[in-house]
């Protein structure tokens, strides 16, 4: 029992467990410990320097606390139960480089780490840290957690190899992991889940942070995971992760063991591989794109054999869906944009464990009945449905599309896939996700943190992970996640010839790394690599919000920044003009196509002449998107009044932001949100009539397809495709 007196009703009583003395420490009245050291509002930005947010005093002291064993705990006067380093406020305060790269951190003050402490510092990093500032008398100010991404930038670089690789014939198996305390090798016999591992030591090289181990010859085709020791700030403790590798070429079935396999056997290539010869395309702005689902284009196809339903080999036969492509290849179309087909977290890779609904069933019901979709709902995490967005391991083929998810099935049937389309007359483009993860922490689908906690992705100014993209977001800001990045996309384009790589939020990457994704590509030669990376188109979405809005953590890689880049963005200006509202307005809400003013529809959009005027501005936005979108483009606006395309508004924003029609992206529908003809049942009014509706469709289309750009279609809008109202499918 330990005796406390409570002085006065409502004072303040504070109980704080001291892990290291073991012993409980009661204070009455005044306030608890100050700071927290499970908040990281501390950052250890460069070799040896601390940003923190707090006042700069000469008289108070300032430390770096660090524990291997994770063993640091706050007290109401100290941070006790490890080793500390004095830090020395630095009056000249961040580096003009650091101010650059972390403009966030601008105004923080700076904190040095005094060279002769540098190993000692070094050996901090692979345990708890944290912060403190004490004054004269020794009373504890402030203390915080530190975020370590810019220490391990700037003490581990490494621009080597990852993963397996083949060296002389035999494997070796690298992982940049600087921050553990031991890393071993598991190696399993085959993807067995009863099956035991050898475990192996790996070696570290302590100016990288790279492990590695030398594999033998018979190695090739075995399974592995890589044991990491670790200490990880979201428990609070050193953990011991088996973990697979980020780097990952194979995998078992759903993702529970790596493989290693050499990507150049000749028994992983389908026959003719390396001649694959691609379509004709004579420069960036003849490109037509067709967005598809892979699953969606053969799964109720019955001229696909059952076996090849729903997966990468359903493009390879002829088909009722081969047929039409080929059709559209004849008439024009250049690109098939293949959504998210990377190894996805959130679908059951066991065909056998899935549970698909008879679309017999469905089509018993009423066509005006609800109960269609809430049967599928009922079944959604049951079904082998997913449009991808939730990225495991980002270089790896998604194994529910394969014939067969263990090993290197989906590897051969992948390149069967490109290879059949390009002898269609088709590029094939990649959606690509390395904006987020589908988990972070100590989660069962985390790779990345229990590898290198806290370092993958973006932090939030307390050490939170951000999820401003809905998942764990990624820092490629950060030098080793922007190789991951770089590294995987080299790896599709040399492995898989990829044509194009469409990049989902790709305003959450900075402009830098889109542009190291594109020099590395441009690298890429027919004769040294088998393909020509300076034909590999790039786009994504280049929307500008989260806790990288408006640059606030570097240039981001939006609409605005990306302009003369030549890198394609969506054009939303077009999109919102010709369909009406926006993705986020009224669904009714009436557009160029679809009645405003014209042909208006039940609702109230204000006056007649409010709808004209809004009517003419949309076309000035529709005008503005026919001719690339352009910044410096001139024409003369609905008033009659000269314009050029940056000072036409577009929701407070200026419309035209291009400086070349490649990095225009034309659209007005997408596999988000209702298809083009949905929309217009929305949005024309009860009245109108079929013949009239089509009409609505086929002007708006040809509206993306006649427009100075990249004219972008999502599958089934050449048809009249309807998801049933259904946005979200």
């Amino acid at each position: 029992n330990i005796p406390f007196t409570v002085a006065t009703d409502g004072d303040l009583v504070t109980f704080a467990w001291d892990s290291a003395s073991k012993l409980l420490n009661i204070r009455v009245g005044g306030g608890g410990p100050v700071g927290n050291i499970k908040e990281a509002k501390a950052h250890w930005v460069d070799r040896d320097t601390i940003a923190w947010d707090v006042p700069v005093d000469p008289s108070n002291t300032y430390q770096l606390h660090y524990s291997l064993d994770g063993a640091l705990s706050l007290s109401f006067t100290d941070i006790t139960g490890g080793d500390s380093l004095l830090l020395t406020p630095d009056p000249n305060g961040l580096s003009a480089a650091v101010k650059s790269q972390l403009p966030h951190l601008a105004d923080y003050a700076a904190f040095k780490i005094d060279a002769a402490n540098f190993y000692d510092s070094r050996l901090a990093l692979k345990g708890q840290i944290a912060v403190s500032m004490s004054d004269a008398t020794g009373t504890l100010l402030d203390a915080s957690g530190v975020q370590i991404p810019g220490a391990l930038d700037a003490i581990f670089p490494y621009d080597g190899p990852l993963g397996v690789s083949y060296e002389d014939g035999v494997p070796v198996l690298r992982v940049w992991a600087p921050t553990a305390q031991r890393v071993r090798l598991a190696l399993f016999p085959d993807a067995d889940p009863a099956s035991q591992p050898e475990f192996l030591t790996m070696r570290i090289d302590a100016n990288t942070g790279v492990w590695s181990v030398i594999g033998e010859a018979d190695w090739d085709r075995l399974y592995y995971l890589y044991e990491v020791q670790v200490f990880a700030p979201t428990t609070g403790v050193v953990e011991t992760n088996l973990v697979t590798d980020p780097y990952s070429f194979s995998l078992a079935m759903n993702s529970t063991r790596s493989q290693i396999v050499n990507l150049d056997d000749v028994d992983l290539q389908p026959e003719g591989w390396t001649a694959v010869s691609k379509p004709e395309l004579a420069a960036p702005e003849d490109i037509t794109i067709y967005e598809m689902h892979i699953r969606d284009f053969s799964i109720y196809d019955q001229s696909v054999p059952e076996e090849y339903r729903g997966t990468y080999m359903a493009f390879t036969v002829d088909s009722d869906g081969m047929r039409h492509l080929a059709g559209l290849a004849e008439a024009g179309l250049t690109h098939l944009h293949l959504l998210p087909s990377f190894d996805i977290a959130t679908i059951n890779e066991d065909a056998a464990a899935r549970a698909e609904i008879d679309p017999t069933e469905l089509a018993g019901y009423p066509p005006n009945s609800e109960e269609q979709q809430a049967l599928i709902g009922a079944n959604r995490d049951q079904d082998g449905f997913n449009w991808g967005y939730d990225p495991f391991h980002y270089t790896v083929p998604e194994g529910s599309y394969s014939t067969d998810p263990n090993g290197v099935t989906r590897i051969v049937e992948y390149r069967s896939m490109v290879q059949s389309l390009n002898e269609t007359g088709l590029r094939v483009v990649m959606d690509v996700v390395y904006n987020h993860t589908n988990a972070s922490g100590q989660s069962q689908n985390s790779v990345l943190d229990k590898i290198v906690p806290g370092y993958y992705h973006r932090l939030s100014d307390t050490g939170r992970v951000e999820t401003s993209t809905c998942c764990q977001n990624t820092a490629t800001e950060h030098a080793m996640m922007r190789k991951l990045m770089v590294d995987s996309v080299v790896t599709w384009a040399k492995e898989y010839k990829i044509d194009a790589f469409r990049f989902d939020l790709m305003g959450h990457h900075m402009l830098a790394d889109m542009l190291a994704v594109r020099a590395a590509l441009d690298a890429l030669t027919l004769e040294q690599d088998g393909v020509d990376g300076r034909s590999i188109y790039l786009y994504g979405e280049g929307w500008n919000f989260g806790e990288v809005a408006n640059d606030a953590r570097g240039l981001n890689a939006t609409q605005f920044n990306t302009a003369g880049s030549g890198i394609g963005t969506f054009n939303d200006r077009l999109r919102d003009a010709v369909r009406g509202g926006s993705p986020f307005g009224g669904q009714q809400e009436q557009g160029f196509i679809n009645g405003l003013y014209y042909d208006p529809n039940e609702t109230d959009q204000g006056s007649e002449a409010e709808q004209l005027t809004q009517l003419l501005h949309f076309a000035d936005l529709t005008r503005i998107g026919l001719a690339g979108n352009l910044a410096e483009y001139q024409f003369t606006d609905y008033t009659g009044a000269p314009i050029i395309g940056a000072v036409l508004e577009y929701n407070g924003s200026s419309a035209g932001y291009t400086f070349d029609p490649q990095e225009n992206i034309v659209y007005i529908s997408k596999h988000d949100n209702e298809t083009l003809f949905d929309i217009i049942q929305y949005k024309a009014p009860l009245s109108t009539d079929m013949a009239a509706r089509v009409r609505m469709q086929n002007l708006g289309n040809s509206i993306v397809l006649l427009s100075q750009g990249v004219p972008f279609f999502q599958a089934g809008d050449d048809m009249l495709r309807s998801k049933s109202l259904d946005r979200n499918s």
